[in-house]
């Protein structure tokens, strides 16, 4: 999948948060994009996802070269395209395992065997190292932080995505745990040639991973772009030397 984003311009609450943004993400690729807070990090993942409050006014989001805007947000999942959130909300009376085998069903359009799903779960939630508890509560109730971020990772498994968002997959783990997370995420995305682009403030999960790209946004575009290198230059300059440019 290729996603294309052309001068971008997108809105809430006639607040403009993007502001002619530009970037493209070919098959199979991993690009990171970091920025201070309030730049438009997750505006831009909710305009991808086609998040309903937000007005997108200008520009385009192109897949595989077919604008996506006129697309509904499970329409947009049917694509293949995939968003962990940033804060997952907890929804009661609805079943851990249960929404992860609809949410299969409704995006892949098959009803997998029970007991291979249930494997393929149960390997992802050892290999996460999450409590089996996770899988007699509703979704995300009663989870830690860093619970619903692997409970998501899970969800990313057995959904297959084409194209996955990443926000902020780090927030909220400790160390042990943002490196359990980066293994298993760099798994899932090789063994299905997914392409990534993860959303964070830092950098520490990116010791266990390996983007191709970097891009750095200030309120609301693209001010620097780049490989491993660019990440050096933050840790060692901060968002300040990228400010007005």
């Amino acid at each position: 999948m290729i996603m294309e984003i052309k001068e971008l311009y997108a809105s809430m609450s006639e607040k403009e948060i993007l502001k002619g943004l530009n970037m493209r993400i070919n098959d199979g690729e991993f690009h990171v994009l970091m920025g201070p807070n309030g730049s438009g990090k997750t505006t831009l993942s909710k305009a991808i996802m086609g998040y309903p409050k937000l007005k997108i006014t200008g520009g385009e989001i192109l897949v595989d070269g077919k604008s996506i805007l006129n697309l509904t947000t499970d329409e947009r999942a049917k694509l293949g395209i995939f968003l962990q959130f940033q804060n997952p909300m907890e929804i009661e009376g609805v079943g851990f395992v249960n929404f992860l085998h609809s949410a299969n069903s409704a995006v892949n359009g098959n009803h997998a065997d029970v007991k291979e799903f249930m494997s393929e779960v149960r390997g992802m939630n050892e290999k996460l190292k999450l409590s089996g508890n996770i899988f007699k509560k509703p979704l995300n109730h009663g989870f830690s932080g860093g619970e619903k971020k692997k409970a998501e990772v899970i969800q990313m498994s057995v959904l297959k995505p084409k194209f996955a968002i990443l926000d902020e997959p780090d927030s909220g783990l400790d160390i042990d745990a943002i490196k359990t997370v980066a293994e298993n995420v760099n798994e899932i995305a090789q063994r299905n040639n997914t392409s990534i682009l993860l959303i964070t403030h830092y950098s520490r999960i990116l010791n266990y991973m390996k983007p191709q790209f970097v891009h750095v946004m200030i309120e609301g575009r693209i001010v620097a772009e780049g490989g491993i290198e660019l990440i050096k230059k933050l840790e060692a300059e901060g968002y300040e030397s990228f400010m007005h440019k």
